[in-house]
C-alpha cells in the first residue's frame, strides 16, 4: 500500500507511477479521518509513503496521520518513502523517520525527488522558468524510473536525499517559522473581477478547505486544515486567487502528465 498526499500534482504522479508498477493500492492521506487510520498489510505487500516537503518538513497532516497510523502485521514488510521538493528537503525525511519509529516502523529506503517549484508565498520565491521546469521533469522521470526499480526489488539501505547546505537550520528554525506563520488560509482572497466561478479551486483543494463550486465564488473555511500548498492558486484559470501581496504577478504551476511524454 502507498500512502500519499499531493497538492499541485507532483507527488500524485510519483505515487500513481509506483502504484501502477507495483500493483498496490493508493491511499490518499487527505481523505483519511483520524478514526480510520487502521490498515492491514497483505502478504509480500510493501508499505510506502509519498509526500511533498513544506517548509523543509513533511506537511503537518502527514505527520498527524503517521502519529495515528496502525498497520497490522507490518513486521518484516519493506517500508520506503519518496518526498518531492522544488529545491532541497532539509531534515524532512529524518522527521518522517522519527515519526515512523514511534509507531514501530523503520524505513528501509528513502528518496527525495526534485520537481518544479510551486511555493510562491514569499517575495523571493516563484515558479521555475519553463526551461527549468522541463529539465526538472525530465530528470525526475529518469530518477523515478530508478526508484521504482529499487522498490520493486525491495532494495534496502538506499537513502538518496537532497538535504541542502543547512538542513538543521532549514527544518528546525525556518520550518518552525513556516508552520507558525505561513501555513494559513487567512491570506487567500479572490479578485472578483477575474473570478468566473468555475469551482476548480474547491475541487482541487486536497483538504476540503474551500467552500465553493460551480457558480460560486470561493470562500476559505479557516478550519485549520489548509496546507498552503497553493493548489487553488495554481489551478485557477484566470489567476483570480491571490495570497496577500505575495503572489502578485507571479507564475502558476501544476503537474501535467503530457509534459513527460
Amino acid at each position: 500500500m502507498i500512502f500519499y498526499l499531493s497538492g499541485t500534482g507532483n507527488t500524485q504522479w510519483v505515487a500513481e507511477t509506483l502504484a501502477q508498477a507495483l500493483g498496490e493500492p493508493l491511499i490518499n492521506i487527505a481523505e483519511i479521518e483520524e478514526a480510520e487510520c487502521r490498515f492491514c498489510v497483505g502478504e509480500q505487500e510493501r508499505i510506502g509513503f509519498c509526500f511533498p516537503i513544506h517548509g523543509w518538513r513533511p506537511p503537518f497532516n502527514v505527520r498527524s496521520f503517521v502519529e495515528n497510523l496502525h498497520i497490522q502485521h507490518a513486521e518484516g514488510h519493506y517500508c520506503y518513502a519518496v518526498c518531492t521538493a522544488g529545491d532541497n528537503i532539509g531534515e524532512g525525511m529524518d522527521l518522517l523517520q522519527n515519526d515512523l519509529h514511534l509507531i514501530g516502523l523503520q524505513l528501509d529506503a528513502a528518496w527525495s525527488l526534485i520537481m518544479p517549484e510551486s511555493y510562491v508565498g514569499l517575495p523571493f520565491m516563484d515558479v521555475d522558468t519553463p526551461a527549468k521546469e522541463k529539465i526538472k521533469k525530465e530528470q525526475a522521470a529518469r530518477d523515478l524510473k530508478e526508484i521504482t526499480s529499487h522498490v520493486i526489488h525491495c532494495d534496502r539501505g538506499i537513502f538518496k536525499l537532497t538535504r541542502g547546505h543547512w538542513p538543521r537550520i532549514n527544518s528546525r528554525l525556518l520550518g518552525g517559522f513556516f508552520l507558525k506563520y505561513l501555513i494559513t488560509d487567512k491570506r487567500f482572497y479572490v479578485e472578483s473581477n477575474r473570478c468566473v466561478k468555475c469551482g476548480i479551486c474547491a475541487d482541487v483543494c486536497p483538504t476540503d478547505d474551500i467552500d465553493g463550486g460551480l457558480g460560486r465564488e470561493p470562500i476559505w473555511k479557516h478550519s485549520g486544515r489548509c496546507l498552503t500548498c497553493f493548489a487553488c492558486y495554481h489551478h485557477c484559470p484566470h489567476h483570480a486567487i491571490e495570497f496577500g501581496r505575495m503572489t502578485k504577478h507571479k507564475g502558476q504551476y501544476w503537474f501535467k502528465r503530457k509534459a513527460l511524454r
